[in-house]
């Protein structure tokens, strides 16, 4: 991690150096960042003490630091000599480019998920530290508010899977009756038979309160009400699926003592691919740092590392379900016909975009360049360029939505917070970038 990497370049520059470290605890405010209360002792490189991570208690590490090894160290190498006398260097002045009309060859490989380590042992270890963070959070804001109940809407795909598992440990963590963990299941016009036989298969196996509420009377009245065409599947006629799901999550909130765990990820907060003010909106949102290319893995991860039997093979079922919001009636055959990567493109594209729009701070025209050659064969150049035109014009204009989004914690070094790492005003326009990428 962050820390022991700190370690080897202290190592690295300074030999003879000693390293003691302690990180705020995890006693602090989850807001938007979870503090992991790591501590580590460190000399000449090599760890002597390390604490663990993601604890609520106190924790303290004592290690002895040998300062005449350090001094010895010291006296052996050069760095710590007095400095030479500055000199002033001669400076040449050259340019740099590509001829006109020429596009350089790339010759390095970018990766297509940057968000997803390509060595599996990095995986599964980054998936359990995010995990901690996720559970950490959550487990935070409840000690905070002294609530021991939770509502969550489990449609039995993968993000609310994942926000409910995140749950299930943060109250194992405080040692909470799980019965405490309501999750609603609410079919409407597009529900599948698969996503809600595993929501209800997966919230009975875990153990958890499980409640199964039709909402289709209730978004037909509605619809009604403010005189919308039947039949007419709209914006409108979808909108209106999500909001009222989220007025009965808030209300069975209320009636339980508890709050919402929002199950949002960091991919639709980027492209505003969430409704607002219904699944836009919860006390806390455990998925709002984890990219959508990861959110499989990381349920992936959780079916092997923490399930068994059953709930592993109802995870695996739900891992291998296609990504859709279900707000559109299924097909004749009774399968998923709204899937949301036909409608605003390939995640994983969307991913890439953001992590080099955002994290490297690349111009359009570089993504498209460096994109076109990490997913050759599999998108042309016409695609990618589709794709990131979309991506871009949905960024700028979903801010709105950013600018009032719930708490949930940053898993990683990228995170859309307007309180903390992405502060960028409702209002702005999307048109020099979409200029540059001409």
């Amino acid at each position: 991690d962050e820390a022991v990497a700190a370690v080897d370049d202290v190592g690295a520059r300074l030999p003879g150096a000693a390293y003691v470290y302690a990180a705020a605890g995890a006693g602090e405010s989850s807001t938007d960042i979870v503090y992991s209360g790591h501590g580590l002792i460190a000399e000449n490189g090599v760890v002597l003490g390390e604490s663990e991570r993601f604890r609520f208690d106190l924790a303290l590490i004592v290690s002895q630091i040998d300062l005449d090894r350090l001094a010895a160290e010291r006296r052996r190498n050069s760095t710590f000599f007095g400095a030479p006398v500055a000199v002033r260097p001669r400076v040449i002045g050259f340019t740099l480019g590509v001829p006109t009309g020429q596009t350089p060859k790339l010759r390095r490989r970018y990766s297509q998920h940057p968000f997803v380590p390509s060595d599996p042992h990095r995986r599964d270890e980054n998936c359990q530290e995010i995990f901690a963070i996720q559970s950490t959070g959550l487990a935070r804001r409840l000690r905070h508010t002294g609530l021991k109940h939770v509502v969550i809407g489990v449609s039995g795909g993968l993000d609310s899977t994942l926000a409910l598992l995140v749950t299930l440990e943060a109250f194992n963590r405080l040692g909470l009756d799980r019965k405490g963990i309501i999750g609603l299941t609410m079919p409407g016009p597009g529900t599948s038979a698969r996503t809600r036989v595993n929501a209800m298969r997966l919230m009975e196996t875990l153990g958890i309160t499980a409640r199964e509420i039709p909402i289709n009377e209730a978004v037909d009245q509605h619809l009604r009400d403010i005189q919308h065409p039947a039949g007419k599947h709209d914006v409108t006629f979808e909108n209106a699926q999500a909001r009222e799901r989220t007025q009965i999550l808030m209300d069975v909130a209320n009636q339980s003592h508890g709050f919402v765990v929002g199950t949002g990820d960091l991919s639709e907060a980027a492209l505003g691919w969430c409704t607002f003010n219904a699944d836009h909106m919860s006390m806390y949102h455990v998925n709002i740092g984890v990219p959508k290319t990861l959110v499989k893995h990381l349920v992936g991860w959780a079916a092997h590392a923490r399930h068994v039997g059953t709930e592993r093979a109802i995870l695996e079922d739900i891992v291998a379900t296609p990504v859709s919001p279900e707000l559109l009636p299924p097909g004749d055959d009774g399968e998923i016909a709204q899937q949301t990567e036909m409608l605003v493109g390939p995640y994983e594209l969307h991913d890439f975009f953001l992590y080099h729009v955002i994290r490297n701070g690349f111009r359009p025209s570089k993504v498209l360049w460096i994109a076109e050659h990490a997913f050759a064969g599999k998108y042309d150049q016409t695609e990618i360029r589709h794709w990131l035109r979309s991506f871009l014009n949905r960024f700028f204009s979903q801010q709105f939505k950013r600018s009032v989004m719930p708490d949930g914690p940053k898993v990683g070094s990228l995170a859309l917070s307007p309180r903390g790492d992405w502060r960028m005003p409702s209002d702005a326009e999307a048109t020099a970038w979409l200029a540059e990428l001409g």
